[in-house]
């Protein structure tokens, strides 16, 4: 549940208050070192932290028993992800019983990884043989945020054969004061107070493109002295150092805030202190920020690789353009050329398409629904 490993978490969170708001109750199993994992305190729901976990493979001997102790005080099991032992463990434990057990696969399954990640697609293959193909087989359902990510699943491994449910995804917008969030973000970078600011709110990772963003922005910096960009997020691969050596060989060192990992107040301030939110990933499932961004009325500049792409553009809420250097200059160079109109426009749009799609309690409610459904009445 640590929130450095970006959208998944934010997204569990958040369906999690839904879940609050409509009644509903749910615990959390975790394998976080219980005396260790202080983000835990701020989780809304009792919540087992089983850790620590061994390895990227997050092998903990403390789930299984633990499944097998308390699978039956639940409607339903839902695993978050694939490629890791908590999979592997609710296979074991609730394959065939009076349980069902879900999985969101979060774009796990999305054939971009088989691509940029060659020799650890071979290794999939092989956990995909021996584990992972029988957990989404044997799964009640196997849970997809958009058409989109459904349709990219099945290119990526065989054979394949699943119960596809597309439930949607999404956020819950900032309860807080916009004007005191903008106040906390600018009182802690005063230099951006009169910038034009673009945002890149997400984890610095070599699948989200910012390479492509800080060369895009070298482009059309000339074209205003005030446009600046913001790159907030954890350097969880450390690659934000090379980063920086980019950014000093295009002469855009000086127009450029590395935040670092931003929460709370200061996350939403962000969003309402930015004109625009940008987002070139390669391969991007969802989006939780792109949902957030939206929530705030903040346009977004997005690849057609973040899987919402389409519901973004039919709602012409932001600019969508390929994951390449061309169309990463092509969002900047089209929402620079449009007019304030258009711009106040685009940004009613915005909040019009995340009240319409992505409020998480819609995709709570489908969820709840679709248990319901299955186990029938089951108390």
């Amino acid at each position: 549940m640590n929130p450095i490993y970006g959208g998944p978490i934010e997204g569990l969170n958040r369906i999690v208050d839904s879940y609050i708001t409509l009644g509903i109750e749910s615990e959390i199993a975790v394998l976080d070192a219980p005396d260790n994992s202080p983000w835990l305190d701020a989780v809304r729901v009792p919540t087992h932290a089983l850790g620590p976990a061994m390895l990227s493979y997050c092998y903990s001997q403390n789930l299984v028993p633990w499944l097998q102790a308390n699978a039956g005080r639940f409607d339903a099991v839902i695993v978050n992800g694939l490629w890791q032992y908590p999979g592997c463990a609710a296979w074991k434990v609730l394959a065939g019983t009076k349980t069902p057990y879900y999985v969101f696969s979060h774009g796990m399954l999305d054939p971009w990884f088989k691509r940029a990640y060659p020799l650890k697609h071979l290794k999939k293959m092989l956990y995909w043989f021996w584990r992972e193909y029988l957990v989404l087989r044997d799964a009640k359902a196997v849970l997809f945020t958009c058409e989109e990510e459904r349709i990219l699943a099945r290119q990526s491994f065989w054979p394949y054969k699943c119960n596809e449910m597309v439930v949607g995804y999404g956020t819950s917008r900032s309860s807080g004061d916009a004007v005191k969030q903008r106040k906390a973000f600018l009182s802690e970078f005063p230099e951006l107070a009169e910038k034009r600011l673009f945002l890149f709110l997400s984890r610095i990772h070599e699948k989200k493109g910012c390479d492509l963003l800080l060369e895009a922005f070298a482009r059309v910096a000339g074209k205003d002295r005030a446009l600046h960009l913001v790159v907030a997020g954890p350097n969880q691969t450390g690659w934000q150092k090379e980063l920086v050596v980019l950014s000093q060989r295009l002469g855009i060192e000086d127009r450029i805030t590395w935040t670092g990992m931003i929460t709370g107040d200061m996350k939403w301030g962000a969003y309402h202190s930015a004109e625009a939110f940008v987002l070139p990933s390669h391969q991007e499932n969802f989006g939780i920020v792109v949902a957030e961004a939206l929530s705030c009325s903040l346009p977004v500049l997005i690849s057609d690789k973040v899987n919402i792409w389409r519901e973004v553009q039919e709602d012409n809420a932001g600019i969508i353009a390929e994951d390449t250097l061309d169309g990463t200059i092509e969002l900047f160079e089209r929402w620079l050329d449009m007019d304030t109109r258009s711009h106040v426009e685009m940004r009613k749009k915005a909040l019009a398409c995340f009240e319409s799609r992505f409020e998480m309690s819609r995709a709570a409610q489908n969820l709840i629904d679709l248990v319901r459904s299955d186990t029938q009445g089951k108390s």
